[in-house]
């Protein structure tokens, strides 16, 4: 049996994390009594680093332990359940630095600016014209891989922003990349209407919100921590290195729906030239449509084993035209038709 093998990333291109809902996932699961040695082999974790706080952990590693612990435990919103348990100040210096601003949206830049202190991988851009908010993309880590952990930050950054102002606020829209068909209730009533199968991760608030006091604003405390973000924000410039392969796969990722993740289409949305962007592919071993086979085939398996799609959608997700030219396509990847692998699975 064939599999289309996953895109390489070089380790030392491999983003950071602070590692708690890594931490969160792992007491979760011991508490369950799950056998953890298979999961952290997967994830090429070890106890010793899970159970030192300062300890942090591969982006993708986190990743993958959040996708292993949530299929063990049955547990489709793994992350937006962890996500709901911790004090709000383990975030840690990112918290109090959003806390010491004087309003809502002084608060969402600095977020911005330090959100690496906890993730290298999730860069954060602030939303500022007629709304306010975040926007949220990968660097150096694929997406399409990660649905638990894009889900637990959103979820404890609006956490966050409800305890900024004091007020059980609603965002004016959220916008998810991966798909979910069915949404959980309890995922709604906490975010209101969301959208799965989006060009982007978002969440906006009204523009009303964009002056909102900070109900723990603190002027001298603010100062000190900004201070000292910017010595340590200095020091981090140095250190992040961004894989070129994941920013390809990042970009196709939305656009297979509409059938328009072509070399062309790609390389302009990357800012490069088409020779140039195949140029770069070479010096990888790779060639586009490598990638895109080898995007498609993970995709396919993960929308397959979710349960929630027919394969009619799979495959309109997925850029075909036609359903059997996705099953030829996922019987070459995995020596199944998608309808054998949906019935074992």
């Amino acid at each position: 049996m064939h599999e289309a093998r996953d895109t390489p990333v070089k380790p030392a291109q491999l983003p950071r994390a602070r590692g708690g809902m890594t931490r969160l996932a792992y007491l979760r699961a011991k508490t369950a009594g799950i056998k953890m040695e298979p999961l952290l082999r997967h994830a090429r974790l070890t106890v010793d680093v899970l159970e030192n706080p300062s300890a942090t952990v591969s982006a993708q590693s986190q990743i993958d332990f959040l996708n292993s612990v949530a299929a063990t435990l049955a547990d489709e919103y793994l992350g937006f359940h962890l996500a709901r348990i911790p004090d709000l100040r383990e975030v840690g210096l990112l918290y109090y630095v959003m806390a010491s601003s004087n309003t809502l949206s002084e608060s969402l830049n600095r977020a911005s600016r330090y959100s690496s202190f906890n993730h290298e991988g999730i860069v954060q851009n602030c939303i500022g014209n007629s709304s306010v908010g975040i926007s949220l993309r990968y660097e150096g880590m694929s997406r399409h891989r990660d649905r638990h952990q894009i889900e637990f930050w959103v979820t404890v950054f609006l956490r966050i922003c409800r305890q900024l102002i004091g007020r059980e606020l609603k965002p004016e829209r959220v916008r998810f990349v991966h798909v979910r068909k069915n949404v959980s209730k309890e995922f709604l009533s906490f975010f209101g209407p969301v959208e799965f199968g989006s060009a982007r991760d978002e969440i906006v608030f009204p523009a009303e919100l964009k002056h909102a006091p900070v109900v723990t604003a603190d002027p001298h405390l603010s100062s000190i921590l900004i201070s000292y973000c910017e010595e340590a924000l200095a020091k981090e410039r140095n250190k992040r290195v961004d894989s070129f392969i994941t920013q390809v796969e990042n970009t196709i990722a939305p656009l297979l729906p509409h059938r328009s993740a072509n070399l062309r289409e790609i390389a302009r949305r990357l800012g490069i030239s088409e020779r140039t962007f195949s140029r770069r592919l070479a010096a990888e071993g790779l060639t586009y449509s490598t990638i895109l086979e080898n995007l498609r085939s993970h995709l396919a398996t993960r929308y397959l084993s979710d349960g929630d799609l027919s394969i009619s959608e799979v495959a309109w997700l997925l850029g075909y035209s036609e359903v059997s030219a996705f099953s030829h396509a996922f019987k070459r990847w995995t020596g199944r038709t998608p309808r054998a692998f949906s019935a074992r699975n």
